[in-house]
């Protein structure tokens, strides 16, 4: 399978990554550990997780994920050199605890490698802007985190395209490591966030692009076509806002395109994600094996220049 680079460093990636929100959520530790064996035994290397996942969940405080992924690295030998880990820091786990200045980098980082029974991180993500800290101080405090050993590579999520910028001019600056990837919000529903000058930024710098909610937060499965549909799911207030005409055009235009591939829908929306430019491995949730099995095929996917028309056209833009 084609691996491709996280900017200029050594880490390898396939063109999948799993998000590991589910872990401790929607997945128990045992549906947790299985979902995890079979992405790694397919050979996919990239697990994405964050200190604050699930605390959005009632009854969870956050670090939840962290934990039971770094329970399943111990479980079997050589599990932690076989994979990408990558974990954020910056949302709200409590009272004082969220940002990037220099004291909670470090402190978050202690407590996620805890969590993680690991050593290092290969990619230590700000998880959203810090809009309060200078910028100067993030940087330097992840650059202390790389110089000790104890994190590879730095990413950003949700940063804006000038932010961004001024991030990656930043670092430059100070002579220290710069931010080698993005995690936007970008899918076939959500497209204007990242399309035009965040993803000219990314295409400029060279910096891999892993988008999250890459099936709109399941939306893009067909599964959920109506609010009937949404009653009692974990994340019927995620998916309600694509029950609209937008979302019922792009469904339409999924489904003539997995009858005619004989696919399903995720798999199609996924490689159209893989098709756009710049695009490194979409991050993908599953919380039974047989989800997450049908869902990976889509890397074999190679959507016809029609095909990938006719979803631009649906989804709001034909550029």
């Amino acid at each position: 399978m084609e691996l491709k680079a996280i900017g200029s460093t050594s880490l390898k990636v396939a063109p999948m990554a799993f998000g590991g929100n589910v872990f401790g959520w929607t997945a128990d530790k045992r549906q947790s550990f299985e979902l995890l064996d079979v992405f790694v035994g397919q050979g996919f290397t990239c697990i994405d997780t964050a200190d604050v996942y699930s605390r959005f969940a009632p009854g969870l405080a956050g670090g939840e994920s962290e934990s039971i992924l770094g329970e399943w690295l111990t479980r079997g030998p050589g599990r932690r050199e076989k994979i990408v880990l990558c974990t954020k820091v910056g949302m709200e786990m409590g009272p004082g605890q969220k940002g990037l200045s220099a004291d909670y980098i470090e402190s978050a980082a202690e407590a996620s490698l805890r969590r993680l029974r690991a050593d290092y991180i290969d990619l230590y993500i700000s998880h959203v802007d810090d809009p309060d800290t200078p910028l100067e101080e993030t940087l330097r405090a992840h650059e202390r985190l790389i110089c000790a050993g104890k994190v590879r590579a730095i990413g950003a999520s949700n940063y804006s395209a000038d932010r961004l910028e001024l991030a990656l001019q930043t670092s430059k600056s100070l002579g220290v490591s710069a931010y080698q990837s993005l995690q936007p919000l970008y899918n076939l529903c959500d497209r204007k966030a990242y399309e035009g000058p965040l993803a000219q930024v990314c295409r400029t710098h060279e910096l891999a692009v892993f988008p999250y909610f890459a099936l709109a937060s399941g939306f893009l499965t067909g599964k959920y076509r109506d609010k009937a549909a949404l009653v009692g799911r974990a994340r019927g207030d995620f998916v309600a806002r694509y029950l609209d005409d937008h979302g019922a055009r792009v469904l339409a235009a999924l489904d003539g395109i997995a009858t005619d591939r004989h696919r399903p829908l995720a798999q199609i929306a996924l490689a159209w994600l893989l098709a756009q430019p710049g695009i490194t491995a979409p991050i993908v949730s599953a919380t039974t094996r047989q989800q997450l099995e049908e869902i990976l095929p889509a890397v074999e996917i190679r959507l016809r220049p029609e095909e990938v028309l006719q979803l631009d056209i649906a989804s709001g833009t034909s550029e």
